[in-house]
């Protein structure tokens, strides 16, 4: 017994000491340079495959090949990588969900190139590099760990690196060089990367897929330290190694016995699922970028695409192998358009749901259930589990969430669908009336032109812009009041539906149920595939599941890595479909569209200068209808607008930095409040508190005496408190109106007229309101984002730096759009550091230092 558990143990060393190693490069690469590297298993595989290239088929020795390949091969990657793909990105000045797009792009590349190379088989013969003994490689892992550290520490390059990673243009401006800094992480990175894979491939097998994955399950141990801790990534790795080859001493019996074996074999699996969706979330960073289409696709376009997918029926003859699988595939790939493309979050896990979808029909069938019945009954199943991914979309963004969407996919294909227990002896057979090539494909396209209208439905109306308010920006879609997490949950459960309609009609297809065919590193292939496409096309699923389905495995992923990796200085192939053919929507309230100038504004108060909310000398309410009564309004009491205060707020960040120190503000109705004072001050920490962005340590925030300091932005929305951001938070995918009216339908608050009112004031009613948000200017699209919080009829408005980026007009305009509102009873809130706008038009100045309110 103690002989089996030494063994064990010393199995359990060798795994873990390669996780371990892993966990150092990720760790290294992404303190130098913000990027989580998830092409790292890839390379591992290519240095792998070139170590075994040289000492198995070209007869080097293995000390010269082996030095060769880790001194020469591995770091000579890395730094291609940095000066190819992540430099310019990060000279672009791409976010972090665009970076991530490009690692992923570089991951399918080089699997496609290993595949195209060296061919898909696995292979068995690599050479062994420090034999048998884990002992070597646990002294080499600690060795590498402890040189990191050392480094790190106590050398000028440590001090560099540590200044890149606090504050990278701070660092440049005090002379580091910083991309000496980050080629030198990427090089470090990669040389551990091609370690881990000269390690790994005697023991694993050695094909373009395989190690790849088991590389991105062991990543759990740098996301359990935090990507900053080596020693924590170390004992991590080593601890879930032994624990792993420990586990496999289990032979569990009865119906748990099988699922405890596969939980036991794949601890780093429950490990990486663990610290994706339990552990705060890594990193952060915006969703994936807006998209850059600018209308519908022309018919046309729409005509030949389903020409070509005809095609098959009128010259295909009987078989149509490959043929049928394209509908299917992209049905799931749909459901990335759903997800990436309308949401804007990053999903890699819909392999999962797409795997689960194919195993449900195929049980159910099994089960006595009509074929078509169980394909329903299989996406009513799979539907809710995209709450999987949807719930912890709600509160992770960027990394975060890849790392949750990615850490479902391969728990769901190594417990579920690769398991003897699930899939063992089933069969998998088409409808009767479906049963030949030629009648399944026109199911098929039936069922992908039902998805396509449904999505193409998601796609407009108030549902479609407070999607597209999401994918643009998501902060600005909640202060306009966009119920976030209620469009992510359904884009999720949507997503999940399609991914599972098309597993379904994938596995019925086949005939069979393939296990391969939903592998996790499917998801990033389709992911990237989608997204370099264009995400936010409904064409973009037709064309890729051709090209991914009629085209060699490596040739499909080596194009879609390339254009992946360009990701930010390449617009997506079908961006441009559509561009200029947008179709101006009605009018507002369904009136015809003004053609006129701005109305005319005051240039003095008219009413409200002695606390009267109500309008002076009859005068229309600048956001209230001016036809009808002036009557008294659930949101505005006869009594007046309701008093927003704080009360001795304080808010301490989790570093233990104090940003505001018992603060009390009142803002007091029909007055302009101005809070001013220098950077650094906690203005905006104050404003975010109020609008609901930030909750406070502690303190109160309350409406009319109500205690909302709980309630979230979106809520706040709705109970009448309007904001715009410092930084513009248009929604670029969307027109002038199209942004204002999401403010306006989101409120809960409007009435008919609210949105022509809105972009009268702002003087945005003419023809400017039917152009895209993107490209106008910034005095533009400040009007544009006043004009979306003031559709919500707002009773309290909080303006964070209105006048940012606007010439002396366009502030003076803005000043004179402000008094109006406050004469008229708004309560307004202004944090500028403009003094003559300040001077001109607040009636109460506070003056904010060190967190607190000095005066």
């Amino acid at each position: 017994m103690a002989s089996l558990t030494y063994d064990l143990t010393l199995a359990g060393l060798a795994v873990g000491s390669a996780a371990a190693l892993t966990g150092i490069g990720l760790i290294v690469t992404y303190r130098a340079t913000g990027v989580l590297n998830l092409a790292h298993g890839a390379v591992a595989m290519i240095c792998a495959y070139v170590l075994r290239q040289l000492v198995v088929e070209w007869s080097w020795p293995l000390p010269s090949a082996t030095a060769f390949t880790l001194l020469l091969v591995a770091p000579a990657i890395g730094l291609v990588l940095d000066r190819a793909v992540f430099r310019p990105l990060a000279l672009a000045g791409a976010n972090p969900a665009q970076t991530l797009v490009a690692s992923i792009g570089v991951f399918v590349l080089l699997v496609g190139v290993a595949a195209l190379v060296w061919g898909t088989g696995a292979r068995s013969d690599a050479p062994v590099l420090l034999g048998d003994d884990p002992w070597a490689q646990l002294a080499a892992v600690v060795a590498l760990a402890c040189l990191v550290g050392a480094v790190t520490r106590w050398t000028r390059f440590g001090r560099e690196l540590r200044a890149v990673v606090d504050n990278r243009p701070l660092a440049m401006v005090s002379g580091i060089a910083a991309d000496r800094v980050s080629a030198a992480g990427w090089a470090f990175g990669s040389f551990t990367a091609g370690l881990t894979g000269v390690l790994l491939a005697p023991y694993v097998r050695l094909d373009p897929y395989g190690m790849p994955l088991l590389v991105v399950e062991v990543i759990a141990v740098a996301v359990v330290a935090r990507m900053r801790s080596l020693p924590v990534a170390v004992l991590t790795g080593l601890a879930l190694g032994v624990a792993q080859a420990q586990l496999t001493r289990l032979h569990p019996e009865g119906w748990a016995g099988p699922l405890v074996q596969a939980v036991g074999a794949n601890l780093f699996v429950v490990a990486l699922l663990v610290a994706a969706l339990v552990l705060p979330g890594v990193g952060g960073g915006d969703t994936l970028p807006p998209t850059t289409t600018a209308g519908r696709v022309p018919p046309g376009l729409w005509l030949t695409a389903g020409i070509l997918m005809l095609l098959p029926l009128g010259f295909g003859g009987t078989d149509l192998t490959t043929s049928v699988q394209v509908p299917a595939l992209a049905v799931i790939l749909l459901s990335l358009v759903v997800v990436s493309g309308r949401a804007g979050q990053i999903a890699l896990g819909q392999t999962a749901y797409a795997g689960l979808g194919a195993l449900f029909t195929a049980l159910l069938a099994a089960a006595g259930l009509p074929e078509l019945v169980a394909l329903g009954a299989a996406v009513l199943c799979v539907a809710p589990l995209g709450l999987l991914t949807g719930w912890p979309a709600i509160r992770r963004h960027g990394l975060a969430l890849a790392l949750a969407t990615l850490a479902v996919g391969v728990a769901v294909s190594r417990f579920v669908l690769t398991q003897p227990y699930a899939t063992a002896g089933l069969t998998v057979s088409r409808p009767a009336a479906f049963a030949d090539d030629r009648a399944y494909y026109t199911l098929e396209l039936a069922l992908l032109t039902a998805s396509l209208l449904l999505v193409a439905a998601l796609r407009r109306g108030r549902t479609g812009r407070a999607l597209a308010a999401l994918r643009d920006h998501e902060p600005g879609a909640e202060a306009a009041g966009v119920r976030v997490s209620a469009l992510k949950l359904l884009s999720f459960t949507l997503g999940a539906a399609l991914a599972a309609l098309g597993g379904g009609l994938l596995t019925m297809g086949q005939r069979t149920f393939d296990p391969d065919a939903y592998d996790p590193l499917q998801g990033l292939l389709w992911f990237a595939a989608v997204l370099t496409l264009g995400a936010d096309t409904l064409l973009t699923p037709l064309l890729a599941a051709a090209l991914l389905t009629a085209t060699h495995a490596g040739v499909a992923a080596a194009s879609i890595g390339i254009l992946a990796m360009l990701v930010g200085r390449v617009p997506p192939l079908l961006a441009g479909l559509g561009r200029g053919v947008r179709t101006p929507p009605a009018a507002a309230d369904g009136a015809a569209p003004p053609t006129g100038g701005p109305a005319p504004l005051p240039t003095h108060r008219t009413g409200g200068a002695g606390g009267n909310p109500s309008p002076a000398e009859g005068r229309a309410h600048p956001h209230r209808p001016a036809a009808g009564p002036a009557t008294p309004t659930p949101h505005r009491p006869a009594a007046g607008p309701p008093t927003l205060q704080a009360h001795h707020l304080t808010l301490t960040y989790p570093g233990g930095l104090t940003a505001l120190h018992t603060v009390t503000l009142t803002l007091h109705p029909a007055r302009i409040t101005a809070l001013v004072g220098p950077n650094g001050a906690g203005k905006s920490t104050l404003f975010d508190c109020l609008a609901g962005t930030l909750r406070p340590t502690a303190g109160r925030v309350t409406l009319a005496g109500a205690d909302i300091t709980a309630r979230p932005a979106h809520t706040r929305a709705r109970l009448g408190i309007g904001r715009t951001f410092q930084r513009l938070a248009v929604f670029p995918s969307l027109t002038v109106e199209e942004n204002v009216r999401v403010g306006a339908e989101q409120s809960g608050r409007t009435t008919p007229g609210a949105v022509e009112q809105a972009l009268r004031l702002v003087g945005l009613a003419g023809p400017v309101r039917h152009r895209a948000a993107a490209g106008l200017p910034t005095g533009t699209l400040r009007r544009v984002e006043l004009a979306r919080a003031l559709a919500g009829r707002p009773h309290t408005l909080l303006l964070d730096e209105p006048a940012a980026g606007l010439d002396t007009t366009e502030t003076a305009t803005l000043a004179r759009i402000l008094e109006a509102l406050a004469a008229d009873g708004l309560t307004v809130l202004v944090v500028e550091h403009d003094p003559d706008l300040v001077a001109g038009i607040a009636r109460t100045v506070h003056t904010m230092e060190g967190g607190r309110i000095v005066s």
